[in-house]
């Protein structure tokens, strides 16, 4: 098991087992308030060893990295009560499993909004004006001065943004897109009132095909449920023009990735900006070498404001908990 080190020895407060390195302020926090268990090693924890945090704690902090089935639930005994989820996203914990068991789960929402949108223009602005060509010629040392027809990429202002996934991120990304001069539409599950939409210029489509095969740039912003498993699928992808580029900051498994990969190699599809992948840290590795590809580690919310807001929510969520009250951001099946 990663080195860890109980800061409290006393039964008195909560047992708390963070599976991964936080913020040195969230962590010392955390100290502050619970009996804490810390992965001072920061490396990710195998079944087994998450199974056995398990079973010792009150309170499981994990991450994205860390996979809780109904099995592993099974295993966790009667003293968990509460999976604090560092993130927004818990399509890796079976909330379904959890709420069954009495084991409560919450979650970070909202504080990576601004974050998040940032890197979605980042790698609009990255595929489409070609920037990582651009930078290893530079590094390369293969730059032989200005020429009129070198790294020509496309501008922004007039092109047709489809946003798929009209939440937080997904209205925080039109504002910006605005204020590039884009053109915003988007698919979601439920139609915006009408004066958000008017407010982000913003055009509905009820047809995800009929978007998908109109627009220049689509930006994922759609969270991983069973109804989103490969939304945009082989068939859906061959919808696009060959000269759209797909963005994608959400979650991999939105995407078909080796329909993509193949329609890229292709040059059915022009370009694509990616900071989450279908396999976790196991990436396609044809992805890798495309140079109309802009691959990013899973960073749209690596913020130092951003990853101290989360721990925040954590704790508030925790403390709450522990007061005998319900968690500020819990989540329930309904909400999946």
């Amino acid at each position: 098991m990663p080195a860890v080190h109980a800061t409290d020895p006393t039964r008195s407060r909560l047992k708390v087992t963070v599976t991964r390195r936080l913020p040195e302020a969230v962590e010392t926090r955390m100290s502050e308030l619970f009996d804490v268990s810390l992965n001072a090693e920061d490396r990710r924890m195998s079944r087994e060893e998450l199974v056995a945090a398990m079973r010792v704690s009150d309170v499981l902090v994990p991450t994205i990295t860390d996979h809780i089935d109904a099995a592993m639930l099974a295993q966790a005994g009667d003293r968990l009560k509460l999976i604090a989820n560092y993130g927004a996203g818990v399509d890796h914990v079976d909330v379904h499993s959890a709420r069954q068991r009495g084991i409560l789960v919450s979650n970070t929402p909202g504080v990576v909004t601004e974050d998040t949108a940032d890197v979605v223009m980042a790698l609009i602005l990255g595929v489409t004006r070609r920037l990582p060509e651009g930078m290893a010629e530079m590094q390369a040392g293969r730059w032989q001065g200005w020429s009129p027809t070198a790294h020509l990429g496309g501008r922004l202002g007039g092109r047709r943004l489809g946003i798929l996934g009209m939440g937080r991120i997904g209205q925080a990304v039109a504002r910006r897109a605005n204020a590039f001069g884009m053109q915003v539409h988007y698919h979601n599950r439920r139609r915006l009132r009408p004066e958000v939409e008017a407010e982000l210029q913003a055009t509905y489509w009820e047809s995800l095909d009929q978007m998908l095969a109109r627009m220049d740039i689509v930006s994922v912003n759609a969270p991983h449920t069973p109804s989103t498993f490969h939304l945009l699928n082989a068939r859906r992808l061959k919808l696009l023009k060959p000269s759209a580029v797909v963005i994608n900051t959400s979650r991999g498994e939105v995407i078909d990735e080796n329909a993509l990969t193949r329609m890229l190699r292709a040059g059915e599809i022009a370009g694509a900006g990616l900071d989450v992948f279908e396999h976790g840290h196991e990436i396609n590795p044809r992805l890798r070498e495309l140079p109309n590809v802009v691959l990013l580690p899973h960073m749209g919310s690596a913020t130092i404001e951003g990853r101290v807001e989360m721990g925040e929510k954590v704790i508030i969520n925790i403390k709450t908990f522990a007061d005998g009250h319900r968690p500020p951001d819990l989540v329930v099946p309904s909400m999946l």
